[in-house]
Parts: structure tokens; sequence; C-alpha cells
């Protein structure tokens, strides 16, 4: 019987090492997208002929005030709406009632299920005109689903979890900050996502009440059927909407929990 030859095995060198993460296509196609769009929109603009009232809508300054005015409602009521909701969809989450859990939902549903516009007009009636009367119009009318996704980013904690948290010696405190919190901030963030985009949309009806954005280009454009001004001003907000919902979502990759 003859011997057969050992065979020696060198180490493979087919095995690549790992590579670099790839500059995914969501992370700059959405902006690119947006800016592409926008060019080609000044462009087409400045093929046409403008009207002086044209031309007193779609100028640089008008635009830069209107956009930075419809921003700034929409960041601010988003932020509002992240220091309300969320401590509330937390206390909710702790009391354990449902009568409790029902009635701050009760809550929330009143601003979303009552039209954005009606709202607007009735704090403006009731109170006054202008930013402030937006800026609570748009925090009732978003505040649902921030309270909403908290509460079921909580419940959905695994329970196995919470009790070998407890059982390493944590305090319910400890397990709510360093646990519970953390594993449920994607739907919390989901939800602000989903804040965020309802704002820039909503913060469009601001102008019927004197509170600015880009609004009044919309229904000025409308009111004097001047086609140019009403399609910059839906692009822009379309495009405002477009890159605020890319960012929330870099956010919410970047704050996710490792392994979630």
């Amino acid at each position: 019987m003859t011997a057969q030859p050992e065979v020696t095995r060198r180490p493979s060198t087919s095995s690549n090492p790992p590579a670099a993460p790839r500059l995914s296509l969501r992370r700059f196609g959405t902006p690119l997208a947006v800016v592409v769009v926008l060019a080609v929109l000044f462009l087409w603009l400045s093929t046409l002929t403008l009207d002086s009232i044209e031309q007193r809508t779609l100028n640089s300054g008008y635009l830069i005030d209107r956009t930075w005015e419809h921003l700034v409602l929409t960041v601010v009521s988003s932020a509002l709406v992240a220091l309300l909701a969320i401590p509330a969809g937390i206390a909710a989450y702790r009391v354990k009632s449902k009568a409790v859990r029902a009635f701050v939902i009760g809550l929330g549903n009143i601003g979303q299920a009552t039209p954005a516009v009606g709202v607007v007009i009735l704090l403006a009636i009731v109170w006054q005109t202008g930013f402030y009367t937006a800026l609570i119009s748009l925090v009732a009318y978003c505040f649902l689903p921030v309270l909403r996704n908290t509460l079921t980013g909580l419940e959905q904690v695994d329970h196995a979890t919470r009790e070998a948290a407890r059982g390493m010696g944590m305090t319910p405190r400890q397990v709510l900050w360093r646990i519970e919190l953390p594993l449920a901030s994607p739907v919390i963030l989901a939800g602000l996502r989903t804040a965020l985009v309802f704002s820039v949309g909503v913060a469009t009806i601001a102008t019927f009440i004197n509170a600015g954005g880009l609004g009044d280009m919309i229904v000025n454009g409308l009111k004097l059927q001047r086609y140019p001004v009403i399609v910059v001003g839906a692009v822009l907000v379309a495009s405002i909407a477009v890159l605020i919902d890319w960012a929330a979502g870099l956010v919410e990759d970047l704050v996710r929990p490792r392994g979630l």
C-alpha cells in the first residue's frame, strides 16, 4: 500500500479583509436628488419672463426669509413635542394603569383627530394670531406619534432583559435609563421622524394666521393665479420634508444600539 503524499494546506489568500462600509445610496442619494430637483426648478425659472408680482416673490431675499420661518416653526415645534411627549409616554408607561394610558393617548388623539386648519383657526380666534399660535397648533397636531411610539417602544422591551437587569441590582430608574430607553430608542426616534415630517406639511397653513412660512407663497400664488410661485413654494416644502426625513433617518441609525 503506497503512502499518499501529504498535502500541505496553505493559508487561504482569497479571503479579503473586511471591506470598509460602502457609501450607501441612502446616505447621499436623497440630498443629491433634492439638489438636482432644485437646480432644475431654478433653471426653469430663469427661462421665464416674470411679471412684477412674481418678481416680488421669486427673489432670493423673500425665499430665504420664508424658508427660514418654515424651518424655525418645524424644528421648534418638533423639539417641544419631544420634550413633552416622551416624558408623558414614560410616565404613562411607569404608572402601569390602562385607564391612565387611555386618558393620555386620548389627549394626544384630540390634537390629531381635529383638522390642522381647524386647530390653527380656533386658537387664533380664542387667543391671537402669529408665530406662537402656530407653534402650539403644530405641537398639538404632532404630539400623538411621539407619545404612542414611546409607549410602544417601552412595552416591547423583552421582559427577561428587565428581569436580568434587576437581578444585577439595578434600581427601576437605572433599568429605565440604561436598558429600556436605549432599547426603545429606535421606535421613539421613528415617532419623532414622523412628527418632523408632519410639522413640515402642517406649517404651510401657518400663513392663515400671519405666522409666515412657505405657505405664504403657495396661498398667494393660488389667489393671484401665479403658477410659478405655486410650483416653487410646493417644491421647496417637499424638498424640506424629504431632507428632514433623510437627516432624521441618519440620526436614527447613529443612535441605534448595536445589535438592533
